[in-house]
């Protein structure tokens, strides 16, 4: 574990003893003793990925199939959460996270602790971005009162449906955010967010130079008011200026839109969303269009839901991005699109769950093409079962993507899941 991470828990503790001088430390932990919580999570999980790629001819310049990428990967993630009482209406929580291989699988670990994700497919190995080691998840204080909460340093942070800011829970090792949250509930119905980021801390852990940490100064803004009958209205903003001046080509952008959360009756539900990307003040110019439309039916046991989202393209040049995004939950469990081709992306998509004896099932299917052009960027077939026993989900995952046109960039991809998460 790195030492900034041990740094962080100590200066959170540290700031919380002398937020308020004058009250004596045996009060101060009492109080914490009397009202603290500590959780453990054990997370273990098996997952296969096999995926074909292709190479150019050094002779003929023709793409042709090379072969299949494999890799397994059995993790177990152990978390231990604390949280401690209130005083003053000052609070710490803290996390850590260790990541664990429960096999020696040479090809795992060289694609998950690359420095570089596509070092690994060079030698035909596929990546699983489930990096082992130990680090602290989060590590903040907090003040709230009645209306207010702010809390400061390392957080996990997710807004709305997680499509722009989320924690990417899929990954074993969780992204989380540095930096300062405020939330807001003074105005009746209405909920603000403000979030000042100074680093992102990505699944590829800290150990990783290059994909590791995301080091950045950005503003996230999100409001919304539930005062209407019919649903849930939401504005935001969020400006990110990524310090690193190779990656802030891509992802240093300015974000605006409004969505929608609709409802009608108690069995339909739609969601309507428009944003616009540009750029914010990078070498790379570029303007882009994000559009959603999504309907739920829920009857009986089942729910059906039929939608339709659209990351855009600046004429080829350039695709709406969401940097910041739980990417697993969108576009397909295979993960084929965490990096919105120049092109834009369509996805139309339908996915059925059912609930039986306890056990949801879900069936997943996309189409997915080009906004500029006419690329056809194939489809897409997911399932997932998941039940409780006792204190343990079991969850199965399969996903398989089809290739369309000829692309070297997305290529027939399988992968399948089996995991167990329990709590204490």
């Amino acid at each position: 574990m790195k030492k900034n991470t041990l740094y962080l828990f100590v200066a959170a503790a540290s700031s919380l003893v002398c937020a308020a001088p004058g009250v004596s430390a045996k009060t101060f932990t009492e109080s914490m003793q009397q009202g603290s919580v500590v959780k453990i999570n054990f997370r273990t999980r098996f997952e296969d990925v096999t995926e074909d790629y292709y190479a150019v001819d050094p002779v003929t310049k023709v793409l042709g199939k090379k072969g299949e990428r494999e890799a397994d990967a059995w993790t177990t993630r152990s978390r231990i959460s604390y949280q401690s009482g209130a005083w003053n209406g000052f609070g710490f929580t803290g996390e850590m996270d260790n990541i664990s291989e429960m096999t020696n699988d040479v090809d795992y670990r060289t694609s998950a602790h690359s420095s570089d994700p596509l070092n690994g497919q060079s030698k035909t190995v596929a990546v699983i971005a489930d990096p082992v080691g130990t680090e602290v998840n989060q590590a903040f204080i907090s003040y709230t009162n009645f209306n207010n909460q702010v809390k400061y340093g390392r957080q996990r942070l997710v807004l709305d449906n997680s499509r722009f800011i989320g924690n990417v829970g899929w990954r074993q090792n969780e992204q989380t955010y540095d930096g300062l949250s405020w939330t807001n509930k003074t105005i009746r119905y209405t909920n603000f967010t403000y979030a000042y980021i100074k680093n992102v801390n990505r699944v590829f852990g800290e150990d990783n130079p290059a994909l590791g940490d995301l080091h950045m100064d950005s503003h996230v803004l999100n409001a919304s008011y539930t005062g209407l009958d019919a649903g849930k209205l939401i504005g935001y903003a969020y400006l990110l200026d990524v310090n690193d001046p190779i990656a802030q080509l891509g992802l240093t952008s300015d974000t605006f839109g409004v969505r929608w959360q609709g409802t009608v009756g108690e069995s339909f539900l739609y969601n309507l969303e428009y944003a616009k990307q540009q750029d914010a003040g990078a070498a790379k110019m570029f303007e882009a269009d994000y559009t959603l439309a999504e309907a739920t039916y829920n009857v009986s046991r089942f729910s059906f839901t039929l939608g339709y989202e659209l990351l855009g393209s600046d004429d080829g040049k350039y695709g709406f991005a969401t940097p910041l995004a739980t990417l697993h939950a969108f576009q397909g469990w295979a993960d084929k699109f965490l990096a919105t081709p120049a092109a834009g992306l369509e996805d139309t998509y339908l996915n059925v769950g059912v609930t039986v004896a306890g056990a949801q099932a879900v069936v997943s299917y996309h189409k997915y093409d080009s906004d500029a052009g006419s690329i056809d960027f194939g489809d897409e077939i997911d399932l997932s079962l998941s039940k409780k026993f006792g204190a343990v989900v079991w969850t199965a995952k399969y996903a398989q993507y089809s290739m369309g046109d000829t692309n070297a960039s997305f290529t027939d991809t399988t992968k399948f899941w089996l995991m167990a998460d329990w709590n204490f």
